[in-house]
């Protein structure tokens, strides 16, 4: 019996893979969540540890009345905004929870993404983002 192939877990489109904090009033990384929102559950906060390529874009070269036709080209896709690393806090109605590796994840559209907080490199970054008002 030939040994056990290793599996890897793939988000696709424009999903992301997020391992959720555990609840608790202020998040690890200082954000303080009012009561109202933890007692309704209706956001969470977690790490972004995966991220679909994004959202797949229509070839502009294929041709709508030859549908039959296959496109040779690679598919194209709007990039994500969210990377591995980043903190997130997001609606949880919007989640699927999983288990792999005998731990929980969440599944969720990047839509449902509310903010998150990246660690700066430089000043470069900061203004890239557009977040230089923090």
């Amino acid at each position: 019996m030939p040994p056990p192939k290793r599996q890897n877990l793939m988000v696709i489109g424009d999903r992301v893979l997020i391992e959720p904090e555990d609840k608790e009033q202020r998040t690890q990384v200082g954000l303080y969540l009012p009561q109202s929102v933890t007692e309704k559950e209706q956001v969470q906060g977690g790490w972004v540890v995966g991220v679909g390529p994004g959202t797949p874009l229509p070839d502009p070269g294929s041709s709508e009345d030859e549908p039959w036709q296959r496109s040779q080209s690679n598919p194209k896709y709007l990039p994500m905004q969210v990377e591995k690393g980043d903190y997130a806090l997001f609606l949880k109605k919007s989640s699927v929870e999983i288990k792999w590796d005998e731990k929980k994840y969440l599944i969720l559209p990047q839509s449902a993404i509310l903010v998150i907080l990246r660690e700066s490199l430089n000043s470069d970054d900061e203004e890239e983002s557009g977040l230089d008002f923090l």
